[in-house]
C-alpha cells in the first residue's frame, strides 16, 4: 500500500513538472523554505515546513534540475510547523519540490534551493585535505593569457619556459579541470596554426617577444597529445559541437603521424624518432650549431649524424590518442573509423610489446641501426614514461604491476642515494653524451638526465592505485605532500640528493609534477574516474582502507569539472568491527551522471557477508587485482547507498 501510494505520489507531482516556480499554497498557509539557498551535494540542508493548522505525516519529494527523482523525505508536523533534513543529489542547478499530506494530498510545490558543487575532499588528513588548495594554488602561478591574432588565448606554462608549449599543458590538465573555465581557447589556437599535412608547433607564437611558433624538429609527440587535448575538453565541458568542430584537426593530426616518413617506421608499423631522452626535445650527440641564430647548443635538429630509434613513449602515446579518437569519432557517428583506430591501436600495442617490453618496463630506445652508448647499461634504464604508460589505458595487467615493481625495487635498493624513485631516466646517461654546451641536463642527476621528478611521481603513483599497490601509491602521496611543506613550493625537478633546480631556470611552482600528484589523489586515492564525457559514467573506487599510515574512517569527496556541469560525490564510511557489531563499509553516493560502477576496497583480511543496495540485497561480486580484493555493484544515479557488511576472510 505505502508503495502504490509513493508511486501514485511521483505521478501526480511529474505532472505538475513543467514549468518550477516559487512555493505555491495550494492549502492555506502551506509552504516549505530551504533555509540554505544554495546547497552542496550530501551535504544535509535543513528545510522548514508550514501546513496551516495541519497535524500529523507528510513528504517533502525533490527532483533534480533535470526533473530526476532525488528523494522523497518523511516528516510529521505538529500545529502547522516542522522540519525535515533534505540530502541534495542530482543535477547541478535548481531543485523542485512538492509537500504532501497523508491523504496524497499536495499543499505546495515550487523551487526548493539551488545545487552547487566544488571539488573537495574532507578525510581528516590534513595533507590530503590541503593538496587541492595548494596545487590550486602552485597552478595560479603558471596560467599565461594573452592576445594571438586579436583572440585570447590561456593556458599553463612550462616551469622552464614562459611559453605556451602544448605538453605541458595537456600534462597539467590532470588539475586545471578542476578550476579552469577557458579549455577550448588553447587547442584553438594550436589549431588555427596546423600545418597542411597535419603537423603541429610545439608551442605557440608569443607575438610580444618577437617568437613565433616553433616545432622542435625531433619531436614526435605532439600530435597525439593534440588529440588527446581535444578528447579530454570534450570530457570536461561536454561541449559536442566543439568537439565535432576540433575533429577534422585531431583525425589530420593522426594521420600525419602514421604517415610522414619522419615520424611514421613503416617496416615496423610504430612511431619513431630521433634518440632523445624519453619524449624530451634534445637528441644523443655533440651540440650543434641553431640554424637560426648561429649560436651553439642542444641537437633539436635533425641532421645527417641524427640516431634513429623507437620510443615507447610516442606508442603507447598514439593507441590511447587512438581510442580517444575513436569515442569522438562515435559521437560524428562516424563508427566504422572508429572501429579501424581500434583495431589499430591494438596491432600497434603487440608491435610494440614485441620489440620493446623487456619483461619488467619498455626498453628506452630500440635502435634501427645498432650502435653502443659508453658508459651506461642501456637496457637497466627505465625512463619516465614507464610512469605515464600507466594510466594510458594501453597496458595488461601484468605490465602495469611489473613496471610498478621495478620503481619498488629501484627504491628499496639500499645502494642507492636518490631520496625518491621518481627518476627521469635510471641509470642516467654520462656527462657529455647529450652535448648541452654547458646547460642543464649535460651532467648525470640533472633535468631529464637523471633528475629525480614529481610529475613521474605522481604517474607512478596514480598507476600504483590502479594495479594494485594501492600502499604504495599513498607512500608517494605522502612524501610529496611532505616534499612540499618543507619549503612550500613544488620544482620541475630535484637532484637526486634533493637539492633543488636553479632557482633562476625554474618556477617554484611546477604544475606538471602538482598536477600528476593531485590526479593520483583524486582519481587514485579517492578512486574517482570519469569513464566518458561529464562524469556520465564513473567509477569510483575509494582506497582509504589501503593507507598504511592514517586509520581513514569518513571521507567525503567531491570531484566537479569547472567548465562544465559534470560532478560526482561520495560519502564513504568505514566502521570498525566490535563486540556489538560486524564491520562494515557504507558508501552514499550522486552525481550528474547516471551510470556508476562502484569498487569498494575491502580492507584485508575481510569479505563481504551481506550488501545491500538501497535497501535492496546484492549478489557479491569480487575482482581481485594483485592482492586487493573489490567489491564491485553496477548502479544507476543519482540515487545511490550501498552498505557492505564485513566478516573476517576464510
Amino acid at each position: 500500500m505505502k508503495r502504490f501510494l509513493f508511486l501514485f505520489l511521483l505521478i501526480v507531482v511529474l505532472g505538475t513538472m513543467s514549468t518550477p516556480t516559487s512555493p505555491v499554497q495550494a492549502k492555506s498557509g502551506a509552504s516549505f523554505t530551504s533555509l540554505n539557498p544554495t546547497v552542496q551535494p550530501l551535504i544535509p540542508a535543513p528545510v522548514a515546513i508550514r501546513i496551516g493548522d495541519y497535524t500529523g505525516p507528510a513528504h517533502l519529494v525533490v527532483f533534480d534540475s533535470r526533473a530526476r527523482f532525488v528523494g522523497a523525505f518523511p516528516l510529521t508536523i505538529i500545529d502547522g510547523q516542522g522540519w525535515v533534513e533534505v540530502t541534495p543529489r542530482g543535477a547541478l542547478g535548481t531543485h523542485w519540490a512538492a509537500l504532501f499530506t497523508a491523504n496524497g494530498q499536495m499543499v505546495a510545490n515550487g523551487t526548493l534551493y539551488r545545487l552547487e558543487a566544488e571539488t573537495t575532499l574532507r578525510s581528516g588528513v590534513a595533507g590530503y585535505d590541503r593538496l587541492y588548495p595548494t596545487v590550486r594554488q602552485f597552478m595560479a602561478a603558471d596560467r599565461l593569457s594573452y592576445l594571438l591574432d586579436g583572440q585570447a588565448v590561456a593556458g599553463y606554462r612550462s616551469p622552464d619556459s614562459p611559453l605556451l608549449w602544448l605538453r605541458d599543458h595537456y600534462y597539467q590538465n590532470r588539475a586545471f579541470r578542476y578550476f579552469e573555465n577557458d579549455l577550448r581557447s588553447l587547442p584553438e589556437a594550436f589549431a588555427r596554426v596546423q600545418a597542411e599535412d597535419g603537423s603541429l608547433p610545439d608551442f605557440l607564437a608569443r607575438p610580444e617577444w618577437g617568437i613565433l611558433a616553433f616545432r622542435t624538429p625531433v619531436e614526435a609527440d605532439v600530435e597525439y597529445l593534440f588529440v588527446q587535448l581535444i578528447f579530454e575538453t570534450w570530457q570536461v565541458t561536454g561541449d559536442t559541437s566543439w568537439m565535432l568542430r576540433m575533429l577534422p584537426a585531431a583525425q589530420r593530426a593522426i594521420d600525419y603521424t602514421m604517415r610522414d616518413p619522419l615520424r611514421w617506421e613503416a617496416t615496423l608499423g610504430l612511431v619513431k624518432r630521433p634518440f632523445t631522452i624519453d619524449t624530451w626535445d634534445f637528441e644523443y650527440g655533440p651540440p650543434m650549431v641553431n640554424p637560426n641564430n648561429g649560436e651553439l647548443g642542444p641537437r633539436h635538429w635533425i641532421d645527417e649524424q641524427t640516431k634513429w630509434g623507437i620510443f615507447h613513449g610516442d606508442n603507447t602515446g598514439l593507441a590511447a590518442a587512438l581510442h580517444a579518437l575513436a569515442l569522438m569519432e562515435e559521437a560524428a557517428g562516424q563508427r566504422d573509423l572508429a572501429a579501424v583506430r581500434r583495431i589499430i591501436a591494438t596491432d600497434l600495442m603487440t608491435r610494440l610489446n614485441t620489440l620493446s617490453w623487456n619483461g619488467r618496463f619498455y626498453t628506452h630506445h630500440v635502435k634501427l641501426v645498432p650502435y653502443d652508448v659508453p658508459g651506461v647499461d642501456e637496457a637497466n634504464q627505465l625512463s619516465l614514461s614507464n610512469a605515464i604508460a600507466l594510466n594510458r589505458g594501453v597496458l595488461s595487467e601484468t605490465q602495469g604491476r611489473a613496471i610498478i615493481a621495478e620503481y619498488l625495487r629501484r627504491l628499496n635498493d639500499p645502494n642507492r642515494i636518490a631520496f625518491a624513485e621518481w627518476y627521469s631516466i635510471d641509470p642516467p646517461f654520462p656527462a657529455g653524451a647529450f652535448g648541452m654546451n654547458g646547460r642543464l641536463g649535460e651532467r648525470p642527476g640533472e633535468y631529464v638526465n637523471g633528475g629525480v621528478m614529481p610529475l613521474v611521481g605522481g604517474e607512478l603513483a596514480r598507476g600504483a592505485f590502479r594495479y594494485g599497490y594501492e600502499a604504495y601509491g599513498f607512500n608517494i602521496l605522502q612524501r610529496y605532500i611532505d616534499l612540499i611543506e618543507r619549503t612550500g613550493a613544488t620544482y620541475l625537478w630535484y637532484y637526486p640528493t634533493g637539492g633543488i633546480a636553479p632557482v633562476n631556470e625554474f618556477l617554484p611552482t611546477d604544475g606538471w609534477g602538482s598536477s600528476a600528484m593531485l590526479g593520483a589523489l583524486i582519481e587514485g586515492a579517492a578512486g574517482i574516474e570519469d569513464r566518458y564525457i561529464g562524469f556520465q559514467s564513473v567509477t569510483l573506487s575509494p582506497r582509504w582502507p589501503a593507507d598504511p599510515i592514517h586509520e581513514i574512517r569518513d571521507v567525503y569527496a567531491v570531484a566537479r569539472y569547472a567548465a562544465g556541469d559534470g560532478y560526482v560525490a561520495y560519502r564513504w564510511q568505514l566502521t570498525p568491527a566490535n563486540d556489538l557489531q560486524p564491520a562494515r563499509i557504507e558508501l552514499t553516493a550522486t552525481g550528474s551522471g547516471e551510470s556508476f560502477r562502484l569498487r569498494l576496497l575491502l580492507p584485508s583480511n575481510t569479505e563481504p557477508s551481506i550488501v545491500l543496495l538501497n535497501g535492496s540485497p546484492l549478489p557479491v561480486q569480487i575482482e581481485q587485482i594483485g592482492f586487493s580484493r573489490y567489491l564491485v555493484i553496477d548502479a544507476t544515479g543519482p540515487i545511490i547507498n550501498v552498505v557492505a557488511t564485513l566478516k573476517p576472510l576464510r
